[in-house]
């Protein structure tokens, strides 16, 4: 079949279902940006987990006269009990640094952190416990340290950061896969979109491929100039998701990312990767419906 020929034939059928292939971009391009948006959400719940679990420590707060756990029964930590723990901690082979906080740095950093807040003006230095502050080789380590270090004497209570943000990632993750699910059945709507586009332009023309088929065409070369407009529209519908996707980022770079300084977010990298995939997931889901289409509806 000559080039000529086969492009003629698909710009025929795209200007015969004009408005049919309209939709069939749009329907294609929201959908697919919708998997993207929900590609790029789980790049950013991976990006926001390094960030943060690469700063994770776990704190080691010691008994202080206020304490009430079974470990401080004998009262505030003695200098003794404190340099014991401290020379443990750094004697463990999962530990990086330990950083050793006293009261007064631990009421300066309160201060610090709930200023103007009414709570900033009940509380005083010696209410707040001294501790040591650990960071950790690998993170998910730090089970060794609560197992070490819980109910010694002389130490209050062992608390990992991780698992205060586990709780937040784990509603991220329900975010992220309810994105990917819309995604997912959009691009599903889409494609039985293109189906059935197929079909009607298959029946619309169904005169001339019974011409084609009565002069030897083949069944290949009757059934391409369909296929080849379900990929059109898919392409075209592809382009338009991955300049929402790029729009999107350039939004987080200029708009949120200088507010929300405390996080970092997903890179030009996974947009690239997102739209990738968001190609073939488009040129797969259009030939699919497409070929299992022509394969039922145009008889030839």
């Amino acid at each position: 079949m000559r080039a000529g020929f086969l492009l003629n034939e698909v710009k025929i059928g795209l200007r015969r279902n004009f408005t049919m292939t309209f939709a069939v971009i749009v329907t294609v391009a929201i959908s697919l940006s919708m998997l993207g948006i929900g590609l790029l959400a789980n790049s950013q719940v991976k990006a926001m987990k390094d960030y943060w679990y690469d700063k994770i420590e776990v704190s080691v707060f010691l008994c202080g006269p206020l304490s009430e756990s079974a470990s401080c029964s004998a009262g505030a930590v003695s200098a003794a009990q404190r340099l014991s723990i401290q020379q443990d901690l750094k004697a463990l082979p999962v530990v990086q640094d330990v950083y050793y906080e006293s009261q007064s740095e631990a009421f300066s950093r309160f201060q610090e952190r709930f200023k103007g807040s009414a709570i900033s003006q009940n509380v005083t230095a010696d209410q707040l416990p001294e501790s040591f502050r650990v960071k950790l080789k690998d993170p998910t380590e730090f089970a060794v340290i609560v197992s070490a270090f819980t109910g010694r004497p002389g130490v209050d209570v062992v608390q990992d950061q991780r698992s205060i943000l586990d709780k937040f990632f784990k509603l991220l993750g329900v975010l992220r896969n309810g994105a990917l699910l819309i995604g997912l059945f959009s691009v599903l709507t889409a494609g039985l979109l293109i189906s059935n586009t197929l079909r009607i332009a298959a029946f619309n023309r169904r005169r001339e491929t019974n011409v084609m088929k009565l002069v030897g065409a083949s069944s290949f070369s009757i059934q391409l100039p369909f296929l080849l407009e379900g990929l059109f529209s898919a392409v075209i519908g592809w382009i338009f998701a991955s300049g929402i996707l790029s729009g999107l980022k350039y939004v987080v770079d200029t708009k949120v990312a200088p507010l929300l300084t405390f996080t970092k977010f997903f890179g030009w990298g996974e947009v690239v990767t997102a739209s990738a995939w968001l190609l073939f997931t488009g040129l797969v889901v259009s030939s699919l419906a497409s070929l299992i289409t022509l394969r039922r509806y145009l008889k030839v």
